[in-house]
C-alpha cells in the first residue's frame, strides 16, 4: 500500500476532541469520503465524522474524544491510500522531477505545482536555473507520459520575451 501526503492537522475543534485539517488536495470535498488516515509510522487513524468548514476539514477520530487528545495530533501529517485518478489528474509527487519538452526539444524539469485558484502553474526549472511557469491549460500542457517521466508542453507566445530582453 503506497501512502500520500493529505493534509496537516493546524488546531482542535471545538472540546469534543475534533481536529482541523489544512488539506493539501485540489479538492478538500474528496477527503468526506474517507473512512480512514493513517500517521506517518502505519497507524490507522478511524473517522468518526468529518465535514467541511471554511477552507478546512474539521475531523472527529475514534478515541479521540477530548480537546487535550485533540491537542496532541497538532502538527501531524496525515496520510491516505493513493488510488488511481481519473483521465487527466495526477498526484503532484508524480508530476514532480518530469522532464519538460516541446516538440523535441528539452527545457528543463517540472520542479513545482502552484494553485493559482483558476488553474494549477507548474514551474519548469531549465539547465541554467531559470524558472519557466506554465499555466495548466488546453494548449500549453499536452501529453504527460508519467512512465516515461516526460511532459510534454507549448510555451504561449510571448512568455519568455522577457527572458530574452536580459
Amino acid at each position: 500500500m503506497e501512502l500520500i501526503e493529505v493534509g496537516q492537522i493546524v488546531n482542535t475543534h471545538g472540546i469534543r476532541g475534533e481536529v482541523k485539517l489544512n488539506p493539501w488536495t485540489d479538492d478538500l470535498y474528496d477527503l468526506l469520503d474517507l473512512d480512514v488516515f493513517y500517521e506517518k509510522d502505519g497507524k490507522v487513524l478511524k473517522v468518526e465524522k468529518s465535514k467541511v468548514h471554511k477552507n478546512v476539514v474539521i475531523i472527529k477520530f475514534s478515541g479521540v474524544n477530548s480537546m487535550n487528545d485533540a491537542e496532541k495530533m497538532k502538527g501531524k501529517i496525515l496520510y491516505t491510500e493513493k488510488i488511481p485518478l481519473p483521465e487527466g489528474r495526477y498526484y503532484i509527487k508524480d508530476l514532480i522531477g518530469l522532464k519538460a519538452f516541446e516538440g523535441e526539444e528539452k527545457l528543463g524539469e517540472l520542479t513545482d505545482v502552484f494553485n493559482t485558484g483558476a488553474n494549477d502553474i507548474y514551474e519548469i526549472r531549465t539547465p541554467d536555473g531559470k524558472r519557466i511557469y506554465l499555466p495548466v491549460i488546453d494548449g500549453v500542457i499536452g501529453d504527460v507520459d508519467l512512465e516515461n517521466k516526460k511532459i510534454y508542453v507549448t510555451i504561449p507566445a510571448g512568455l519568455l520575451d522577457e527572458d530574452d530582453e536580459e
